[in-house]
């Protein structure tokens, strides 16, 4: 019963002042009330001190006693018992990482199986599940760039969220067509720069050249210089004419045409060397993984990690009880102790 309070605590817990207002209701019931209740004067009590206590003498104050209980447990309800989880903050070693992924529909060229897409976030995955201490976050972009999840270590929500990445958004019209490196650079050393602690990498992959947005790749790239970010470059896909999705059939399948690779490497290549990354080129996912090990042994630095843990309710137990001791004065004042009008 202990280990159980000491995980309570209340999200109203002024309303535990309420409490005070039995001690009143105690004093009229043992002090004041047997003043004012009619009495029958009597020559002598001495025939009744001889009679045996039965047992509903003795539960002649339950009634009472389970009313000042369930008063008690409605009011414990009110300050919202609430599962108790303490912020913890613990020091770990681990880096702060932005994965920034092209999401343009040339990502579903099948020449890594079962498309550059896929073979990416596959191995991604395997990535992220081997540094289990990273602030790991992810940024997407196609004609615009967007934060799809802000750095966590909670990897299981992370790795949610990657699950769900498609070319979808751009074959819908929701975002623009093209490819904005510069913005996709941007967009995660914005989100870097929040936490000053530890290093700071983002890890690039596109299959195109930058043909879209507002910023230019090697402008973003001096802007992560200056926040300290290192950028590794990832060109995913062979060189030379491809089988590249360009249009929708009216099934959902797609119509595949042989378009030359649009890879931009020497672009790249400048960004990894300006920010002190590396460039790397991967045409075929077993290279791909082989660049993702590389990469994990990158230096560690020590991180400060806060988690939060969700709080739940825990009203349950207390209204259980409220309403079995009210069941129970009831069921006492209608039967044992019912008293005659």
């Amino acid at each position: 019963m202990t280990n159980i309070l000491s995980t309570i605590s209340f999200a109203h817990p002024y309303c535990l002042f309420l409490l005070l207002l039995l001690v009143p209701c105690l004093l009229w019931r043992f002090l004041l009330k047997r003043k004012t209740e009619t009495t029958l004067v009597m020559a002598s009590t001495d025939a009744f001190r001889r009679e045996e206590h039965t047992f509903r003498t003795a539960l002649i104050h339950a009634p009472f006693f389970l009313r000042m209980l369930t008063l008690a447990l409605v009011i414990v309800i009110l300050a919202r018992p609430q599962t108790k989880h303490a912020l913890s903050e613990k020091e770990t070693e681990g880096i702060n990482i932005m994965m920034v992924m092209d999401i343009s529909v040339s990502m579903l060229t099948p020449d890594l199986q079962p498309n550059r897409l896929e073979a990416a976030k596959q191995v991604a995955y395997e990535f992220i599940q081997n540094r289990p201490n990273d602030n790991i976050g992810l940024t997407l972009f196609g004609g615009e760039a967007f934060t799809q999840c802000p750095m966590t270590t909670d990897h299981a929500s992370l790795l949610s969220m990657f699950r769900s990445v498609t070319c979808a958004l751009q074959q819908q019209g929701i975002i623009s067509d093209g490819t904005a490196i510069g913005m996709g650079i941007t967009n995660a050393v914005a989100r870097l720069s929040q936490d000053s602690i530890g290093s700071k990498i983002i890890i690039l992959l596109t299959d195109g050249a930058n043909n879209a947005g507002d910023i230019s790749p090697l402008m973003a790239a001096e802007i992560a210089k200056k926040n300290n970010v290192r950028v590794y470059t990832i060109a995913v896909g062979t060189n030379g004419e491809v089988n590249q999705p360009v249009a929708v059939l009216p099934d959902g399948s797609y119509y595949y045409q042989k378009v030359k690779a649009d890879m931009d490497t020497e672009t790249l290549q400048q960004i990894a060397r300006m920010t002190g990354g590396l460039f790397y080129h991967a045409q075929t996912k077993g290279k791909l993984r082989d660049i993702y090990n590389d990469i994990d042994k990158l230096e560690k630095t020590k991180l400060k990690v806060k988690n939060f843990d969700k709080r739940y309710e825990a009203y349950q137990p207390f209204a259980l009880a409220a309403f079995v001791t009210l069941l129970l004065e009831m069921l006492l004042r209608t039967t044992l102790l019912r008293r005659i009008p």
